[in-house]
């Protein structure tokens, strides 16, 4: 490799697999991962105990045990099971994710409220960051709570996260940043409905509204379904026209933290998808054009969602309480910025259509 390669900006290197490459951690055996493992497996089933039986959201039941659990992250026993289970359990689960995705849903949303959904979600992203100095908060902050709002939530923060990494957004303000999101979202869920009543807005204004604008895919379609039958469908399909956006959304941010990248400017930039993006649009397109089983498409849906848990449950067992204790109410002002613009942006698009 030449010199001046060194330096690359890796644009599409979520995970940072480049430099894996070059310094390879030192082998693990199997039993190395276990206590990690365990402790991540037994948390999740409580936050799914929990979530069932109080109708809480799953996601914050397992923010909320995994950040009560955090003290057994400073046994180095169990950083390996962690770190598998923060990054390969995610990366498996947004492969599954593609499993709820067809062309057909696409084209079924039809060519305006698709091309209203991506002009909302750069919007989203665009008026978040600019807004990041307002609040004296930093923009890659700025741009992890924007890219989840605009897309799917906390799958997308953790996505974001691993590819903006701990250098410029350290785990506790990631972990706030979650939070945040998942309270967002719940409580999108009891009031658009509502507000959508309230406004007098049809089924399929309703469902455009409630489907664009809430954050997490269960929490969304819930939110449409509350309203009624019509609307809970058409959410469905504009909820999952938004997951869609995930794997292009990545390439963007990619490339915009590979241009802003001050360490070498001038220097070109490799774009490489990682394995599990590219996992996601394959299992995308296999489910637009093969007729699925329906039972196969329910399991990848539970095993996607139960994943994702693992993997949001590790990397809040990962953070350090005591961090989050310094970060002030500022912090939750990209969320709030990004949560009011994808309402107000998704109710001005229900009502053109």
């Amino acid at each position: 490799m030449k010199a001046s390669e060194d330096h690359w900006p890796m644009a599409a290197d979520l995970y940072g697999e480049m430099l894996l490459e070059a310094n390879p951690p030192a082998r693990r055996r199997w039993r190395d991962y276990l206590p990690g493992i365990l402790v991540t497996g037994i948390a999740s089933l409580a936050a799914a105990w929990l979530a069932d039986h109080y109708a809480a959201p799953i996601v914050l039941m397992g923010l909320l045990i995994g950040l009560a659990l955090s003290f057994l992250s400073q046994d180095e026993r169990t950083h390996a099971g962690l770190d598998l289970m923060s990054q390969t359990a995610l990366r498996v689960g947004i492969v599954l994710v593609g499993a709820r995705i067809t062309a057909v849903q696409l084209v079924d949303l039809g060519p305006l409220p698709f091309a209203l959904l991506v002009l909302i979600m750069l919007a989203v992203i665009v008026v978040t960051v600019a807004s990041a100095r307002l609040f004296a908060q930093d923009r890659h902050a700025a741009l992890l709570a924007g890219g989840a709002t605009a897309i799917c939530g906390a799958s997308a923060a953790l996505a974001l996260y691993s590819l903006i990494g701990d250098r410029r957004v350290d785990q506790a303000r990631f972990t706030l940043t979650l939070v945040g999101i998942t309270v967002a979202s719940a409580l999108a869920m009891t009031l658009y409905p509502v507000l959508a009543a309230e406004l007098g807005l049809t089924d399929a204004q309703a469902g455009f509204l409630i489907g664009a604008s809430i954050h997490d895919v269960a929490q969304a379609i819930g939110g449409g379904f509350s309203f009624s039958p019509q609307a809970g469908e058409v959410a469905t399909i504009v909820k999952l026209a938004r997951v869609a956006l995930l794997a292009p959304m990545l390439m963007l941010v990619a490339l915009w933290i590979g241009q802003s990248d001050k360490s070498d400017a001038r220097t070109r930039i490799p774009l490489r998808l990682p394995w599990f993006i590219l996992g996601f649009l394959a299992v995308a397109a296999i489910n637009s054009l093969v007729a699925i089983p329906g039972v196969a498409r329910d399991a990848a849906a539970t095993g996607a969602q139960a994943l994702l848990l693992l993997a949001i449950v590790a990397t809040a067992m990962k953070a350090r309480l005591h961090l989050l204790l310094d970060q002030g109410w500022r912090s939750f002002a990209p969320i709030i910025v990004a949560t009011l613009t994808s309402f107000l942006l998704s109710l001005a698009a229900a009502l053109c259509l």
